[in-house]
């Protein structure tokens, strides 16, 4: 179902049974399988790709020549840079072990879900694997590969990425990490421009 105030380009593809929400543009050449979904409010740059299956929330940036394959569900508020690629299988191969026949290109017991939580930044050309959990308001770095979760906050550069710091909500670095890889100490706050604190609580941030 496309909303009528949608604004779909006219070389965009959107197969039935896409869902496109209120006032989101999609701009050209970009291709929407069904079963995709794309929240209200959001922009589509040219030439993305969404895979049946997939979820976009409300009010997310997808910026030109991203990919997001089946089983990716981004939340409210996402920016998702120029040629983000996002991966869902741990065990890609061509065709089935006697190579007699191409694998399906479906989802199946191989597929991994991957979750991008709410106002996330993934930088331009950045990678990321399947079957993780990038944390709300992270920002992950330009060019880097994401090989594992990525806790709410944190600022994650690099190949594979690590934590070099934690940033606010507007993405204003407010710690930077002594070693690449670690958090705060428990217990830890860490004030915000906008008066937030992000606190560590057993390896985990918080935000209030």
């Amino acid at each position: 179902m496309i909303d009528p105030s949608a604004r779909i380009h006219p070389t965009a593809l959107v197969e039935d049974g896409a869902h496109v929400g209120a006032r989101t543009a999609v701009w050209d050449s970009a291709h929407l399988r069904s079963g995709a979904r794309i929240g209200r409010d959001c922009i589509v740059g040219e030439k993305t790709y969404v895979a049946g299956g997939a979820t976009i929330g409300d009010l997310c940036k997808l910026n030109a020549q991203v990919y997001v394959c089946a089983g990716v569900t981004i939340e409210d508020g996402v920016m998702l840079s120029a040629h983000v690629v996002f991966t869902n299988d741990l065990l890609p191969r061509a065709c089935d072990t006697a190579m007699t026949a191409l694998r399906p290109s479906e989802p199946d017991e191989h597929t991994l879900s991957t979750t991008v939580r709410r106002g996330a930044t993934v930088g331009a050309n950045a990678t990321i694997g399947p079957g993780l959990v990038l944390g709300a308001f992270c920002m992950v770095g330009m060019g880097s590969v994401v090989t594992r979760d990525v806790p709410d906050h944190a600022l994650v550069v690099g190949n594979p990425a690590r934590i070099v710091g934690l940033v606010a909500r507007d993405g204003t670095r407010v710690w930077s990490a002594p070693a690449p890889g670690r958090l705060p100490p428990d217990g830890a706050e860490i004030p915000c421009p906008d008066g937030r604190v992000l606190r560590i609580d057993r390896g985990r941030v918080s935000c209030s």
